[in-house]
């Protein structure tokens, strides 16, 4: 199993994405600033629904982005459930802060941000 902090997240023959990974996945459907609304589950459902509704969201690829939001590291406070969701790599850009991807409901980017690693954030597996 891929190990993140001590802690095993992917099942065997499978591994936590790195950022790069992350760009492999979002450079063919034409780069962070649409690649998002091709990840995005369709409708709202689980997306809540700003003014424009769950923007340019397709799924063309079936990835079927979720809108997770992310846990406080203190685990009394959960943030953008509905709104955003928030998915780790395993590349750390500090020994405190890790590289992310995020998806809004409100427009079709994938944004590549740094958070604080002890935060909860959604994995999505790789296939090795």
């Amino acid at each position: 199993m891929a190990s993140n902090g001590g802690r095993n997240v992917c099942p065997t023959d499978w591994h936590a994405p790195t950022i790069g990974e992350w760009g492999t996945l979002t450079n063919p459907l034409g780069g962070q600033y649409v690649a998002g609304g091709k990840l995005k589950e369709t409708g709202t459902s689980h997306w809540t629904t700003p003014i424009l509704g769950n923007f340019d969201a397709t799924n063309e690829v079936g990835f079927t982005a979720l809108p997770g939001g992310y846990r406080c590291k203190y685990g009394d406070t959960y943030a953008y459930i509905g709104r955003r969701g928030y998915w780790r790599s395993t590349t750390k850009a500090s020994s405190t802060y890790g590289l992310f991807i995020e998806m809004s409901n409100s427009d079709p980017y994938v944004e590549f941000s740094n958070y604080e690693i002890e935060d909860g954030y959604s994995v999505r597996c790789v296939r090795d």
